[in-house]
């Protein structure tokens, strides 16, 4: 076993109802307007099945009427018509509960949008959860703060970031005429429209509960000209740098410029999580030391999942993060202070791609030398070579630099290595407290002699240290 991949299962997976997506149909339809409004539905659908609380989280708003937040368009006594107009609504309401409960089972967009992604059969499930996810975020949730300004629960800044990254918009005109705009779009009759979005809405009742995301800690805007404000502005300043710097690396096709480009690279990214250390810890500092660890989840796509968990992990331990790796939802959960985790998803994206174009191109020669049965080995074993290599030299960067900081600061920062220690220990207990039961993983199909010893000389090639 290299380095230390920890598997943490997010949950048990929700009950497989095969009529799960009508379910959650039947539950989101509303009552008939006439008679006195209808209080909270908290009971089961009619016939003893679980409704949408067998999806995953049922969340405070899962037994609420979904006709309550459908909209002014699906307002329209749906539940008193037929036609395909209110069969569109109450699907449309339906989708968006089905998101609510996985909003509430720990899910974010952009987590629901790769897990739907790997588990359909092609690319229209994902759009229509994409569309739901659109659909709920452009209607207020009552009784709680609500996401009516698109920030999503809790007020969470990373909503909308992720929601524009997925392109989650409402493009159709009307929850009535939905299920022809997507029929239209999809060149598809009414009922395979109908039939696919009972489908992606199945799929989203049996997602089981993931661990929640601690919040991240409220924006600070310090004085400006005050010490903490310049120390914001400096650091802003060496982020714009370091995505330069990267950016620069993936790009240019020289290898010496590659490392010379992360090398710099690298060295402003520890003295810039040194720097935010000590500012959160000193005098002045919005929420000083009382902020703790923040955590985010980073996507690990396929092929070779397993190499792929295992960079990220030597990638957040040199920025003094800790990362859980949960397979079969298809992505890591970093855990750390939000300068480090900001740091560690730059570094990981780099490297992956260099890692990659390393890979593709030795491989490539590995398999014109006529030796194809053993390809796949081959560049796995590349990949995980590259990030076992790349752990001890971003382990031996990072001691570097932190020295070199300690001996620089010694009279105007002595409490340095305290303030590092502490927040490591922050890190580790959060870690353990999100993820109380991991268990470490063995690496399989690492048996390719030509790949092991290309992929160090890859990340040997891909320095991270002025030397």
């Amino acid at each position: 076993m290299l380095g230390r991949v920890r598997y943490a299962p997010d949950g048990t997976a929700s009950e497989d109802a095969i009529e799960a997506g009508a379910s959650i149909l039947a539950a989101a339809e509303p009552a008939p307007p006439a008679g006195p409004p209808a209080g909270p539905q908290t009971g089961p659908p009619s016939g003893g099945k679980p409704g949408p609380e067998a999806g995953p989280g049922a969340g405070p708003h899962s037994g609420r009427s979904a006709g309550r937040n459908a909209g002014p368009n699906a307002g329209r006594n749906v539940g008193s018509e037929s036609g395909p107009e209110a069969v569109s609504a109450a699907l449309v309401a339906a989708a968006v509960a089905a998101v609510r409960q996985c909003w509430a089972g720990g899910w974010h967009p952009a987590d629901l949008e790769r897990i739907v992604r790997r588990e359909a059969d092609g690319p229209t499930p994902v759009a229509i959860v994409v569309d739901a996810i659109a659909a709920e975020a452009a209607r207020p949730v009552r009784g709680r703060g609500g996401n009516t300004s698109g920030t999503g629960p809790g007020g969470d800044p990373r909503w909308q970031e992720q929601l524009s990254r997925l392109g989650a918009d409402v493009w159709w005109d009307g929850d009535r005429g939905y299920l022809d705009a997507l029929a239209r779009r999809g060149r598809t009759s009414r009922f395979e429209a109908a039939y696919a979005v009972l489908a992606a809405l199945r799929l989203l009742a049996r997602l089981p509960r993931i661990t929640p995301l601690p919040p991240p800690p409220p924006p600070s805007a310090p004085p400006a000209g005050s010490p903490a404000g310049t120390a914001r502005t400096a650091a802003s300043r060496a982020l714009g740098r370091i995505r330069a710097l990267l950016a620069k690396a993936e790009a240019t096709t020289y290898a010496e410029e590659a490392e010379a480009l992360s090398a710099k690279a690298q060295e402003l990214m520890a003295r810039h999580s040194i720097d935010e250390a000590l500012l959160a810890g000193g005098p002045g500092a919005a929420g000083g030391p009382a902020g703790g660890p923040s955590a985010v989840r980073i996507g690990i796509e396929g092929p070779y999942e397993q190499a792929k968990a295992l960079l990220l992990d030597a990638v957040a331990a040199a920025n003094r993060c800790q990362a859980v790796w949960a397979a079969e939802a298809g992505f890591s959960t970093v855990v750390g202070f939000p300068p480090d985790l900001e740091a560690a998803e730059l570094l990981y994206t780099s490297l992956l791609l260099q890692a990659t174009t390393a890979m593709n191109r030795a491989g490539d020669d590995h398999h014109a030398r006529g030796r194809a049965r053993r390809t796949r080995d081959f560049r796995q074993t590349f990949l995980v070579a590259y990030a076992d290599r790349i752990r001890d030299r971003l382990a031996a960067a990072t001691a570097a630099a932190t020295a070199a900081v300690t001996a620089e600061s010694a009279t105007t920062a002595p409490d340095l290595l305290p303030v590092l220690a502490a927040r490591e220990l922050a890190v580790e207990e959060t870690t353990g407290a999100l993820f109380p039961d991991t268990a470490p993983v063995r690496l399989r199909g690492i048996r390719d002699a030509a790949g092991w010893h290309q992929g160090r000389a890859a990340a040997d090639r891909a320095r991270l240290q002025g030397e």
